[in-house]
């Protein structure tokens, strides 16, 4: 009753300048995100209502790569709709009865599960490698659409919906001040699976003075 979010947000994604500017001129070329350590699972990964975040995040890449180009921000106008939404109880149980499951599966098959890490220098260790979390979190994706699948298959239709966004608050960085809870680097992420949930792309303009004549 209350998983869908119809409402209209704004988002930034951190990249390069070129697909920044290609995404704002060819809005319906996307690239999904497929990485293993992905912190919300696969998809197009947006940071809620947080300029500043994404162009920070742009701006380390570019520190660790050279060849990333020059850090750009694109703002992205979307809707969560059916939302995976970390912020909520219902879904936190949810992942954990998921990670429950993968783990049975895991320990028929002999398999070891994989593992959050941080990175090597790391001064907070603040597991940003986040194997576990992106397989456990596609591993109830999966299972959602077997499950849709069989219905389909026994009844004709099914009552269940794959979800079109994740949702998660992460606290990162360092103590914004000594003895402080509040850290550096918190933030809301939003990774869109459906792309429909995006209705457009966007350069941000720059915050003007105010007052202004």
């Amino acid at each position: 009753m209350y998983d869908t979010r119809p409402n209209l947000m704004l988002g930034f994604h951190g990249c390069d300048e070129s697909v920044r500017d290609r995404l704002v001129y060819d809005p319906d070329v996307i690239r999904r995100s497929k990485e293993v350590f992905d912190w919300l699972g696969h998809g197009f990964y947006v940071w809620e209502n947080n300029y500043e975040r994404a162009l920070q995040w742009a701006e380390d890449k570019k520190k660790r790569n050279p060849s990333f180009g020059k850090p750009a921000v694109l703002g992205v106008v979307y809707q969560l709709d059916h939302c995976l939404d970390f912020t909520d109880t219902v879904y936190i149980r949810n992942v954990e009865r998921c990670y429950e499951q993968m783990k049975s599966d895991f320990d028929i098959l002999g398999r070891t599960l994989p593992r959050n890490r941080s990175v090597t220098g790391d001064e907070h260790q603040d597991m940003v490698i986040r194997e576990l979390d992106c397989s456990v979190i596609e591993y109830l994706h999966d299972k959602i659409d077997r499950d849709i699948r069989s219905d389909i298959q026994l009844r004709g239709y099914s009552e269940l919906r794959h979800f079109d966004t994740v949702r998660g608050l992460f606290t990162e960085g360092g103590p914004a001040f000594e003895g402080a809870g509040i850290r550096k680097k918190n933030h809301i992420q939003i990774c869109i699976r459906n792309f429909n949930c995006i209705k457009g792309f966007f350069i941000p303009r720059k915050r003007s003075p105010f007052p202004q004549g």
